[in-house]
């Protein structure tokens, strides 16, 4: 009977590590919360799609060049 006390201890600690790593990890959500810089956007402008052109977009390699097949 003096194992079962062992295993008992064991996963106490197990669970203990748990909750510190857990602990360690909202904390550090927090302070990326914190200090996360947030980009200012004008209104009807995004970076991300600013040098996009609507409409037909040209070919990435010249098939003009090839000759039709009959």
């Amino acid at each position: 009977m003096a194992n079962k006390g062992r295993a008992t201890f064991a996963k106490r600690q197990k669970e203990i590590a748990r909750q510190e790593r857990a602990r360690e990890k909202a904390a550090k959500r927090v302070e990326r919360e914190t200090t996360k810089t947030k980009a200012e956007r004008a209104a009807g402008f995004d970076p991300d799609i600013a040098d996009i052109v609507p409409g037909p977009q040209p070919l990435p390699y010249d098939l003009e060049e090839e000759e039709p097949k009959p």
